[in-house]
């Protein structure tokens, strides 16, 4: 069953959200501030390849293996290892890597709906507060291309601890924040926005003028604070300060405007 179905721009919650508003053809926007589309922004720009994974999978390291790949651990325990060439979800410890050619990158969240939406025919861009404004110029020209085509914003939340979603207010930001990086085009697609996507545009405008503090204050900022990651939330913040355009081509993320056969 699709939801938001007379709505050209539509916005759900989460994997089975996901599966409710993504279609064939349409353009499915994952969001995951904190951390996994910011840390598959990072990786995107130094360079790699990203390969999201289901978290939950137990193969990781035989799925990374068979693709020559590096696989991220988890990021407790790359700072336990305290270890300069642990790569994990966190931004930080993926802009001092070097050599990084493809990388596995899985998540509870943002990574495993990526993975799960590789067989849905939809075009999967990942976008976080750092490359907003580059993702949102791709989108308004391949929405212009298609005056029909689906844009399709996907929030991944977070989980309870008894696995259920838990709707995060960062993700409603970031997916606010794409909507207003198209308003500025004048893109003529809001137009058709769901109710759902005019509250996550309304959500960001409340916060746009301090988004440091607003990331740092909310529950999951306050999380990732408290062990030790501020700096991973601080460079989550940053507007616009990266230009690449990360999608789906068959298992993996590229750079949509690197050339092909690159």
């Amino acid at each position: 069953m699709v939801t938001q179905r007379s709505s050209r721009v539509r916005l759900e919650w989460g994997p089975i959200g996901a599966d409710r508003i993504v279609e064939p053809d349409c353009l499915a926007v994952v969001v995951d501030v904190l951390s996994f589309t910011t840390a598959l922004t990072v990786a995107v720009q130094v360079g790699a390849e990203v390969y999201p994974y289901a978290w939950d999978r137990q193969d990781l390291g035989t799925y990374a293996a068979a693709r020559d790949a590096h696989h991220a651990v988890g990021r407790y325990e790359a700072q336990r290892s305290d270890s300069l060439t642990s790569v994990s979800l966190s931004p930080r410890s993926l802009a001092v890597s070097s050599g990084l050619k493809r990388l596995v990158l899985p998540s509870p969240n943002g990574s495993t709906i990526s993975f799960r939406l590789r067989d849905s025919g939809a075009t999967v861009v990942g976008v976080s507060l750092r490359n907003r404004a580059a993702v949102a110029a791709w989108l308004d020209a391949a929405l212009e291309d298609d005056p029909a085509r689906v844009l399709a914003l996907v929030a991944a939340g977070e989980r309870w601890d008894d696995g259920s979603l838990r709707p995060a207010v960062e993700d409603l930001w970031g997916c606010g924040a794409l909507l207003a990086g198209l308003r500025d085009r004048g893109a003529d697609v809001l137009r058709e926005a769901s109710p759902e996507a005019h509250v996550a545009l309304a959500a960001y405008d409340a916060v746009a003028d301090d988004l440091e503090a607003g990331l740092v204050a909310c529950d999951s900022g306050q999380e990732l604070v408290r062990a030790g990651f501020r700096d991973d939330v601080v460079d989550a913040a940053q507007l616009d300060v990266s230009a690449v355009v990360p999608v789906l081509s068959g298992e993996r993320f590229v750079d949509a405007r690197r050339p092909r056969g690159e």
